[in-house]
C-alpha cells in the first residue's frame, strides 16, 4: 500500500514524530484530499496538551488546510479529484440535532473539528466529510488560502455579523494573528478602524493594513481614548487575555458590543452597571461553516 508522512502527536503532551502511514481510503460521504499547505493555529496547542475533551491519541492536528481532492468516497457526487478545496476548523456535523435542523451547522451537538476529532492537515493527504469541504479559486495560493479557513473566516463573520456599518468606529484589541486579519477586513467593510496592542511595535503594521488610528494601551487608558473617538460601535477581542479585555468594555459606545474570538481560560471581568449602562453587550463568536467560508481573491462572503 502506497505511504505518506505525517506529523502526529503519539499521547498528550508529546512532542511531534514525523511518521510514515498508509494513504487512507476515503468512506461513503468522504473524500481524500491531498495537502498543498496547512496553517498553524494556536488552537492546536489544545491537541498537543491534551487540554480538549474526548481527543484520541494518535492525532495528527491541523484545520486550517487547502488542498486538491485526491479521490471521492461511495455516494460523493459533488466533489471530484482535481477540484481545489479547503477545510477549517468546522469539520462536520451530524445534520439531525436540533441546532442543525436549524441550519445552525456550527453549534452541533455532535460537531466534528478537524484534526482534534479525526486526523487533519498535518499530513499528505487526509480525509474529510463532505460538509466540512469549501471550494477555493484556481487563483488564489494554497499558503495564503490556508489560514483563511481558520483566523480569516472567523475575524470575517465576527465582524459581518457584529452590527457595524460602515462609518462605524470598531476596534481591533490584538495585532496578531486573528487581528492583522481583522483590521484587513475592518477597512474593507468601510469601518472607521481603531487599532488596540501593547506598545508601538505594531503602531506601523496596523496602519499599513489598514488601521484609522493606533492606540497603545501600555501607554494610555484604550477604553478612554475609544471614548475621546465618540466610543466603539464594536470591539472585537482578538488577543487571548482576559484581562485586556476587560479594560475595553467602557470604550464601547451606546449600544455597542464586544465580539470575542479570542480563546482565554481566564474570566472576563464585567459588572453589570458596565452593560445595563449604554445597553452595551459582550458576545463570543465561533469561526464559521463551508457556506459561510467561500474563499474569493476579493473579499470572502
Amino acid at each position: 500500500m502506497a505511504k505518506m508522512k505525517a506529523a502526529q502527536l503519539p499521547k498528550a503532551g508529546a512532542d511531534f514524530q514525523i511518521v510514515e502511514r498508509d494513504i487512507p481510503e476515503p468512506r461513503p460521504g468522504h473524500v481524500r484530499i491531498r495537502v498543498q499547505a496547512c496553517g498553524v493555529c494556536h488552537s492546536d496547542a489544545l491537541a498537543k496538551e491534551g487540554s480538549w475533551p474526548g481527543l484520541a491519541y494518535p492525532r495528527v492536528p491541523g484545520h486550517e488546510v487547502a488542498r486538491v481532492i485526491d479521490q471521492a468516497g461511495a455516494g460523493v457526487t459533488q466533489w471530484e479529484k482535481g477540484q481545489r478545496v479547503g477545510v477549517g476548523w468546522h469539520g462536520g456535523q451530524d445534520g439531525t440535532c436540533l441546532a442543525c435542523r436549524r441550519g445552525d451547522f456550527i453549534n452541533c451537538t455532535n460537531v466534528k473539528i478537524a484534526g482534534f476529532s479525526y486526523d487533519g492537515g498535518y499530513a499528505e493527504y487526509m480525509i474529510a466529510p463532505v460538509e466540512a469541504v469549501a471550494r477555493m479559486p484556481e487563483s488564489l495560493d494554497a499558503a495564503d488560502a490556508a489560514p483563511l479557513l481558520c483566523a480569516g473566516i472567523t475575524t470575517f463573520n465576527a465582524l459581518r455579523h457584529s452590527g457595524a456599518v460602515p462609518s462605524d468606529l470598531v476596534a481591533i484589541q490584538g495585532i496578531g494573528g486573528l487581528g492583522h486579519l481583522a483590521i484587513q477586513f475592518a477597512q474593507k467593510f468601510g469601518y472607521q478602524v481603531a487599532a488596540v496592542g501593547r506598545g508601538l511595535e505594531s503602531a506601523g503594521l496596523a496602519r499599513k493594513l489598514g488601521a484609522n488610528v493606533y492606540i497603545d494601551s501600555a501607554a494610555t487608558n484604550a477604553a478612554a481614548e475609544l471614548q475621546k473617538l465618540g466610543g466603539a460601535r464594536v470591539i472585537l477581542a482578538t488577543a487571548p487575555s482576559a484581562k485586556a479585555m476587560s479594560s475595553l468594555i467602557d470604550g464601547l459606545a451606546a449600544n455597542g458590543r464586544m465580539m470575542v474570538i479570542g480563546v482565554s481560560a481566564d474570566p472576563i471581568e464585567v459588572t453589570p452597571v458596565q452593560l445595563i449602562l449604554g445597553n452595551r453587550s459582550l458576545q463570543g463568536w465561533a469561526s464559521g461553516t463551508p457556506p459561510t467560508r467561500k474563499i474569493r481573491c476579493a473579499s470572502p462572503s
